[in-house]
């Protein structure tokens, strides 16, 4: 087993142990050894055995023949993860049926769902008072026997009236769920996903769930699933509402380079939100299906691996208050060199006009004085703006409608490689619509500017930077990757001068992605 630990100053450590004996948010000053209270989580990365077709129909036994191949592997890992004192297991969405399927097709693998605030149900214990819950009863059953609480994604299905105007014309809903046993076995909370990922075999439910869950080792914990993450519906609104300070999160994410790799978005959320997120994904490397973790604010361990065929289940110590970036560690002296440039420019009449053609920026700094070309080029199916990042030290400033991003910077050492800022204010299409604002240093793919934008995942460049742009929204996810698909976590983030900034200096291996990915919900 793999784990890897961010925010040090080190290389990257590989731990062959399970992780099971470290701890996060231990060992990075004094701030961190406040937290003295823990819980032990784990998430399990689970290549999921498949149905051969998908489309095919099948029977209700057929089906249970299959889910119970992957049920068979949740309570290895279960049983694995009670030797460690695990408290809390996290299982992948689509990790027990699979996927692919028809809305006719998938209709076999479905459990009946009766609303835990309804019903108060132990399925292992009362096996017969609901038909079709042979998945359900599995799971009771595994939490009864690991003695923890568990995490898992089920297809669900539940009955509807003629009456009901949006009843499907088959008479009943399918939805795509997440379910937590408590330790006895207990259903206590049940999460219909509602920004579904082309589904087909699937219905959004006519309200969105706001589902939270209680434990006794770490009080309020929330739940939401895969492509939830990116909407105000229930991420945020569930932030807003609730004490939640973990996050239960199943999903099944095919990675995208540069900005929305799963370990990046997993642990840009804990950053950005003060959170711990627990996160199981499928694995599937050869679908680009890879990447769970345990992510803290300050601190993550997580495992991508596109060459290992094998699941993975990582187990690590989690802060029951973790401790935020934002607002807590933002104290830096203004003697400092880099940080008392970086204020001078914010100091400086920054303005962005924009004529027919082309966005102009305009900067009082004197470190702008020869500014390098604007080119542009498609990243994530966007069309950014971007500046090339020449030199050993600089500042360069790119601007696209109303966003202005800006990059200071200093290099150890140069390496044979092209970066650039770029910036992007405007709708995504592709794969999902949403409104982003996005200020990102990346590794280009080559030396031509046609090549920045393109996946990649090694880089041998060295920074120390601030990045900042003039955000108008408050909703900001910093995205942090290094060479080798390794996490790393920012120095500082936070507000100056009306202006969102990430900071970061000594990294330990080369740049791949450092970006500020701004979600503005109301204009999707």
């Amino acid at each position: 087993m793999v784990c890897i630990m961010s925010g040090a100053r080190t290389t990257p450590a590989v731990f062959l142990l399970g992780c099971c004996a470290l701890a996060l948010g231990l060992g990075s000053g004094s701030l961190e050894h406040r937290e003295a209270k823990h819980y032990i989580a784990a998430v399990y990365e689970h290549r999921s055995v498949l149905s051969p077709n998908p489309l095919e129909l099948t029977s209700r036994q057929q089906a249970l023949e299959l889910m119970k191949q992957n049920l068979d592997i949740y309570e290895q890992q279960v049983m694995a993860a009670a030797q460690k004192g695990v408290q809390i297991i996290v299982f992948p969405e689509d990790g027990i049926h699979g996927f692919n399927f028809t809305r006719t097709s998938i209709y076999p693998f479905l459990d009946f769902m009766p609303s835990p605030r309804l019903v108060r149900w132990n399925p292992c214990l009362e096996p017969f008072r609901f038909n079709d819950t042979e998945v359900l009863q599995r799971l009771s059953c595994m939490a009864i026997k690991g003695q923890m609480f568990l995490v898992a994604n089920l297809g669900t299905k539940q009955p509807c009236l003629r009456s009901d105007p949006r009843c499907p014309d088959d008479g009943r809903y399918q939805f795509n769920t997440d379910v937590v046993f408590s330790h006895n076995g207990t259903l206590v909370a049940r999460y219909r996903k509602h920004n579904l990922y082309f589904e087909a075999a699937f219905d959004t439910p006519a309200h969105v769930d706001l589902v939270t869950f209680d434990t006794p080792f770490a009080g309020q914990f929330g739940m939401f699933t895969c492509f939830d993450i990116l909407f105000f519906e229930p991420a945020i609104q569930l932030l807003r509402d609730s004490k939640v300070k973990h996050i239960v999160y199943p999903t099944a994410w095919m990675n995208q380079l540069p900005l929305l790799a799963a370990i990046e978005i997993q642990k840009a959320f804990a950053t950005a939100f003060g959170v711990s997120v627990l996160a199981a994904n499928i694995h599937h490397p050869t679908l680009g299906m890879t990447g769970s973790g345990i992510h803290t604010p300050l601190k993550s361990f997580w495992y991508h691996d596109m060459d290992n065929p094998e699941g993975h289940l990582i187990i690590a110590q989690v802060a029951t208050n973790p401790l935020g970036l934002v607002g807590i560690e933002n104290v830096t002296s203004e003697t400092d060199p880099s940080h008392s440039k970086f204020l001078k420019i914010l100091a400086g009449d920054l303005s962005c006009e924009k004529d027919a053609q082309e966005v102009h920026c305009e900067e009082a700094a004197k470190w702008n004085m020869n500014a390098p070309p604007t080119f542009h080029s498609e990243m994530m199916y966007d069309n950014f703006t971007l500046v090339p990042v020449w030199g050993k030290e600089g500042y360069v400033q790119a601007c696209s409608n109303g966003l202005c991003c800006h990059l200071l910077y200093e290099r150890p050492t140069l390496s044979e490689e092209l970066y650039a800022l770029g910036v992007f204010d405007g709708l995504h299409t592709v794969h999902g619509t949403y409104y982003i604002q996005v200020c990102a240093l990346v590794k280009c793919g080559g030396l031509g500017f046609d090549t920045c934008g393109q996946e990649i995942s090694e880089a041998q460049g060295l920074f120390d930077f601030h990045l900042w742009g003039n955000f108008s929204t408050s909703y900001i996810f910093p995205l942090f990757l290094t060479s080798g698909m390794t996490l790393d976590t920012p120095d500082q983030l936070g507000w100056e001068n009306d202006h969102y900034y990430l900071r970061k200096s000594g990294l330990s291996s080369g740049l791949v992605t450092a970006a500020l990915y701004g979600r503005l919900y109301e204009r999707d």
